[in-house]
């Protein structure tokens, strides 16, 4: 009997404590583990995200900032080079003022026949007048106006030459389609309009190009130019030209 009260009281005491002991063990460990685990993540991963996160966005940062500097400076530099550009086109020459000496020149002309300017010196007055390009609307009635008082001007002891960039197979066709019989010149690469002054910059829709500024000059016997009309204006301007050589031959009081 003694026994088994012995066998009886040490069974509930080491169940009883198995039963205390095992929870309890497992609530601490748990409640050491979950917040030491917590702790130690949160230790790990807010530094690392933050080291990431900087590692991240500086490199990403400097790298954004220095080719939007460099895009921004480059095309700064190239004004200057569109500035340079112009350059290369031959600088057209101020313009003659009357009185000059007209710079003398020797061109191909639909006569066959090379015209140099000074053979008409002391003998014919020259109109001598510069226009853009044949066949063209304002050059074709210029071109007809002139060709109607060509006789009228002969009469007064001048000539009319016509001046421009077009070659002569342009120049035959501008005259046969329009029965011009006073010489057209071929003015190749323009240098005489530069020596006249009349090559200057141009624009037409937007866009700027060089090209002869329509202008006729009334040269003297002399060789001096008497006058000269500037951006002429087509309509009526071969009258205006022969009344002013009509006058150079009238008696001066």
């Amino acid at each position: 009997m003694a026994i088994a009260k012995k066998a009886v009281k040490k069974a509930p005491k080491k169940a009883v404590k198995k039963a205390v002991k095992k929870p309890v063990k497992k609530a601490v460990k748990k409640a050491v583990k979950k917040p030491a685990k917590k702790a130690v993540k949160k230790a790990v991963k807010k530094p690392a995200k933050k080291v990431v996160k900087k590692a991240v966005k500086k490199p990403a940062k400097k790298v954004a900032k220095k080719p939007a500097k460099k895009a921004v400076k480059k095309p700064a530099k190239k004004p200057a080079a569109k500035k340079a550009a112009p350059k290369a086109e031959p600088a057209p020459s101020s313009g003659l003022a009357e009185g000059n000496l007209a710079p003398q020149f020797t061109l191909p002309a639909t006569t066959g026949v090379d015209v140099n300017l000074n053979k008409f010196a002391g003998e014919n007055a020259v109109v001598l007048y510069f226009y853009p390009k044949d066949d063209t609307p304002g050059c074709t009635l210029e071109a007809k106006d002139f060709q109607e008082l060509k006789d009228l001007f002969a009469r007064q002891g001048a000539v009319i030459l016509g001046v421009s960039p077009d070659d002569m197979a342009s120049h035959h066709s501008f005259c046969n389609r329009y029965s011009l019989t006073f010489p057209l010149l071929v003015d190749a690469g323009s240098k005489v309009a530069m020596a006249y002054g009349v090559w200057k910059e141009k624009s037409m829709y937007g866009r700027k190009f060089m090209g002869v500024q329509r202008t006729t000059f009334v040269i003297g016997k002399d060789g001096r130019v008497a006058r000269v009309w500037s951006k002429v204006d087509v309509n009526g301007h071969a009258e205006e030209v022969l009344e002013y050589v009509t006058g150079l031959n009238e008696p001066k009081n």
